[in-house]
């Protein structure tokens, strides 16, 4: 692992306008948590740096580890303020699982079967499998797969949740490592912010499946696979786009894979890591230093919020 003393050096701006007026890169790839939103109101200042950057032409995509379809989270956007219209679109880690399981062209997905544990919300909303030709198992011994969407219910083969702690599915998750059942994982996120507070995320359970010998497909960041869609969409290579997030390890560390540069939020998920009370806030650079390193993931920018 790189030691603060030898890890690529960042460069510190308090808001994105030079970037957006220099016209240095074609596409920004945005994640929405932690970034523009927190689940339940815009950040400060975001609505407006949002509106200028696209004044200035920028092709912008969502790109989030939601499990949910992109015409959700666009929705989602367009309730908390945010135009859709600046947008090229999203690009959701659950919607690359829907568009994967719908398909089947991938080998992996093919093998899959159509059987599936289903890890979903409960309180959240639980997510819908319609069109895809699955069936919910009513208990692991008839599972093919597991399917993990949420960390609050096991889906019925009715379509309902039934709610559950995170100690219950863990321990459906036991049964389903003894018969060696495959996961996708449809929310790589280990934590997301959600007014100020942090959630459990699948991602916490998928990487416990995966430490414990399971096999999991990780259908979001930081796999390759989220941004290579997203600068397809975009119609951009690599040197032309940078990705903005909160995230070390699932947006900086995935930009820094996929050879995109990037801008670390600070005010999202490692807030208090950092040393953060309030949005804005700037952190000092040894502590940055330390926590990148201790991620090994690299920013190109550091900003302390996504505004203008």
């Amino acid at each position: 692992m790189a030691s603060a003393a030898s890890a690529p050096a960042f460069e510190r701006l308090a808001g994105i306008r030079a970037l957006a007026e220099s016209g240095r890169f074609k596409a920004w790839f945005l994640d929405q948590f932690g970034v523009l939103h927190d689940g339940k109101k815009p950040y400060p200042g975001a609505v407006f740096a949002l509106e200028r950057l696209a004044e200035k032409g920028a092709k912008m995509v969502i790109i989030s580890n939601s499990s949910r379809r992109s015409s959700v989270t666009m929705e989602k956007l367009r309730s908390l303020g945010f135009d859709p219209s600046c947008f090229l679109g999203a690009i959701t880690s659950g919607e690359l699982t829907h568009q994967y399981l719908h398909k089947r062209d991938d080998p992996w997905f093919a093998a899959l079967g159509r059987k599936c544990v289903h890890l979903t919300w409960g309180n959240r909303g639980a997510i819908s499998l319609e069109g895809l030709g699955l069936q919910v198992a009513s208990n692991v011994e008839e599972a093919e797969f597991i399917l993990a969407h949420g960390t609050e219910a096991l889906g019925l083969p009715s379509g309902d949740p039934l709610p559950k702690s995170l100690e219950e599915l863990e321990q459906v998750l036991m049964l389903c490592l003894e018969k060696r059942l495959p996961m996708v994982v449809a929310n790589p996120d280990y934590v997301t912010v959600e007014a100020r507070d942090l959630r459990v995320m699948p991602g916490t359970l998928a990487a416990k499946y995966e430490n414990l010998g399971g096999e999991v497909k990780w259908m979001g960041k930081p796999d390759k696979v989220i941004y290579a869609s997203a600068m397809s969409l975009a119609g951009v290579n690599a040197h032309e786009c940078i990705m903005v997030g909160d995230s070390l390890h699932h947006d900086i560390k995935g930009a820094n894979g996929s050879r995109v540069e990037s801008a670390f939020i600070t005010g999202g998920i490692h807030a208090a890591e950092l040393g953060l009370n309030e949005i804005g806030e700037t952190a000092e650079e040894d502590t940055i230093d330390s926590l990148c390193s201790k991620h090994g993931s690299y920013p190109t920018y550091v900003l302390p919020s996504f505004t203008w």
